[in-house]
């Protein structure tokens, strides 16, 4: 069906729209759920994404009945070795590259999931996970030879970062309490974690507006600072570019965030420390970036009434990133 439209094919030319079908953003999935709590909402995003059919083609329309339903609601449904999605993450791979081997590319989403993100950690064979659009390469903000890779399809990730490590016990257990249980740590940490901190990334791109920080956001991404003096790096996860008229990319704001710890001034001093290195290293913008703070468990009062008493500090919850 690509090819219909372009080089030499004989309809060439002649489209008269080009509609492209993509999953349903974070908000948009939440409301299509019918999931009001924004914890709860981003949970479920972590696992599903934005493909619609998942609810009801593949759940019967079976979803969390509140924030202490899910865990048995992933169970009952993701984990349910009677159910279609405990499967749908090995078929996807194999509809995707047409392949029946797929070993090799497994092995290559496993490592991504397990945190080896970098080029050198997951093959040259990750070019045809690119192709497929089931890999996507992220750009460093501060090193321009530096690229990590994510999975696109956050069931695969749930897939390799929670199931296939148990893929037998799942295989053959009735009820996978239990074992849900016993790996919810790699769920939070090795799947919803870095899902939170990519769903900020976005908000901040393309929801935030320019009021927030100043200017329109046009560049929102990752990056990794130099400090020689503690001869050290330090992991940006938020960092967000504007754009002048003269093509110049001034930093409007630094943020760091975090799923479940409640964000204090320990982590406000962070930030500053790291913007006072970039503002050392001459980068455009540093000395008057804000600071924003992503918290998914909330924060403290004292970082709190910092916010209120210092403009260049901003928080972020939970309730921001679906209002």
């Amino acid at each position: 069906m690509e090819r219909l439209l372009s080089g030499n094919a004989p309809l060439c030319g002649m489209a008269g729209l080009e509609l492209i079908v993509r999953p349903l953003d974070y908000r948009s999935a939440a409301r299509f759920w019918g999931i009001d709590d924004p914890a709860l909402a981003m949970k479920v995003n972590a696992i599903l994404g934005g493909t619609p059919a998942y609810r009801w083609e593949f759940v019967g329309g079976d979803t969390p009945d509140g924030p202490d339903d899910f865990d048995s609601w992933v169970v009952r449904t993701v984990l349910n070795r009677a159910g279609p999605l405990l499967r749908e993450s090995r078929y996807l791979l194999e509809d995707e590259l047409g392949v029946n081997s797929t070993r090799t590319h497994h092995a290559i989403l496993s490592a991504i999931a397990d945190g080896n993100t970098a080029r050198g950690g997951v093959g040259h064979y990750r070019t045809v996970l690119e192709d497929a659009g089931l890999v996507v390469p992220e750009h460093d903000a501060f090193r321009d030879n530096r690229t990590t890779f994510r999975i696109a399809e956050p069931l695969l990730t749930f897939y390799h970062a929670v199931m296939r490590p148990i893929w037998t016990d799942l295989e053959h257990s009735r009820d996978a309490t239990e074992l849900w249980r016993r790996n919810q740590h790699r769920f939070t940490g090795q799947v919803l974690g870095p899902h939170f901190e990519r769903t900020c990334r976005y908000w901040t791109r393309h929801m935030a507006g320019p009021d927030l920080f100043g200017d329109y956001p046009n560049r929102v991404c990752a990056g990794t600072v130099n400090d020689p003096a503690a001869k050290t790096n330090h992991e940006v996860d938020v960092v967000v570019f504007g754009l002048t008229d003269d093509n110049q990319r001034p930093i409007l704001a630094i943020g760091e965030v975090k799923w479940g710890e409640t964000m204090g001034m320990g982590h406000l001093n962070r930030l500053r420390h790291i913007r006072g290195l970039l503002a050392a290293q001459g980068k455009l913008g540093a000395e008057t970036a804000k600071l924003a703070c992503y918290g998914g468990a909330g924060f403290t009062a004292e970082l709190t009434a910092e916010s209120k008493r210092n403009d260049d500090v901003v928080l972020v919850g939970l309730a921001d990133l679906y209002s």
